[in-house]
Order: structure tokens, then sequence, then C-alpha cells
């Protein structure tokens, strides 16, 4: 009786056998690196409503974070600047650009710019930027070199996971409490030493358990 499938389908159960755990390790990296946020987060830079740069202001003007920024040392979040901050310097500054339009038009009317956040976390994870400046982490370790940036983008991925790097070893990314909104000083080339610090009143120990950042 002649054979009903070929001589080579016998080597299929093999093939089997082999190819199944390659192609489900590649699964499983691909989900883990692709699904990620270091994949799916990192590097998002919307359009925001005017033109705002960084690179300009914080960069060539070398603006110090703070000054728009001013809550982030005495509240949970960094404020998002009022048109009345940009008005401080452009009622006096290109006070007829088009590009500044928005702003002019937000500051006679009253309602604010419709700004669209970068930074995001997920509401179940709780972040306070008091503590981390405190504690003397500048905002180029979260941030990354904002300076430098024409259109502002997240530069790292804000997980859990990359979160939870810093609090268990926090020195490589400390500095001195005046150097923290300083976005050219690299801890890799200071002679720095947090613990011989002696603005600092008091050890680091940053929580590596759930009620930490889970409240």
């Amino acid at each position: 009786m002649p054979a009903i499938f070929p001589r080579w389908t016998n080597n299929i159960p093999l093939a089997i056998a082999i190819l199944a755990p390659i192609f489900g390790a590649g699964l499983v990296g691909g989900v883990w690196y692709y699904f990620s946020p270091k994949f799916t987060d990192a590097g998002y830079r919307p359009i925001q409503p005017v033109a705002f740069s960084h690179k300009l202001h914080a960069g060539d003007m070398g603006m110090d974070c703070r000054y728009c920024h001013n809550t982030v040392e005495r509240a949970a979040h960094a404020a998002i600047p009022p048109t009345q901050t940009c008005m401080n310097c452009h009622s006096q500054v290109k006070t007829d650009s088009p590009k500044l339009a928005p702003i002019r038009e937000s500051y006679e009317s009253g309602k604010s710019v419709p700004w669209i956040r970068v930074h995001q976390l997920p509401d179940y994870a709780f972040f306070d930027h008091r503590p981390h400046l405190a504690a003397g982490v500048g905002c180029v370790s979260c941030h990354g070199r904002i300076d430098q940036m024409t259109v502002v983008q997240m530069d790292q991925p804000l997980s859990m996971s990359w979160c939870l790097d810093c609090h268990r070893n926090p020195e490589p990314n400390l500095r001195p409490l005046d150097q923290i909104t300083n976005m050219g000083w690299d801890p890799a080339t200071e002679d720095y030493d947090p613990k011989a610090d002696p603005a600092r009143k008091r050890a680091l120990t940053p929580p590596e358990h759930c009620s930490g950042c889970h409240r």
C-alpha cells in the first residue's frame, strides 16, 4: 500500500520540538521589549500649541528650571507655568511675534494655554518631586538634557523597574543640592561623595516596598 504522506513529513514533530521553543522565546522577548515603556513611551514628543524651545530658554539663555516650574521643590508636581510667567518677559520681548499669539490671547482672555503633558505616570503610581530634589536627584536624571531639546520629549521610560534601579542604588544619580537644576553637571566627571556632603542632614533610604509608590 503506497504511503499517504511523503517521507519528509516524518521530520515535522522533530522540527516542531526544535523550533517551538525558539519561536516562543522570540515572542516573549519581543513582547518584553516592544510592549515596554522603554519602547512605547520613551521618545514621546507631542506637538505643543506654542513652539516653546527649552533649548533656547534653559540652554542658550540659562534660565533656571524653577523660574517656570516654581512648585517643584514645595509641591508634589512641577507646575506648568501660567501665562503670566511667560508674559513677565514677553510683554517686553517679541511682543508682536505671530508664534506667541496663543500666549497673548491666553493672557487677555484668562484661558489657559492647552499644553500637552509629556511626562505621565499611571494614576496608581505615587510620585512626589520634593523628596527627590531634597535628596539631590537632578532634573536631568529623569528628564534628560532638557536644555538641549527644541521639542521636549520623554527621555526615560519612567517604568517601575527603572525607578527601582535608582532606589536600590541612588548614589550615581545624586549631586550637591545646589546643582539639581544644573543640566551640565555630570556625576561621572565630578569628585562627589554624597555621604561626605555636610549639606545632607540624613542618610537616604529610598523605599523598595510596594507601598512606597502604590498608596
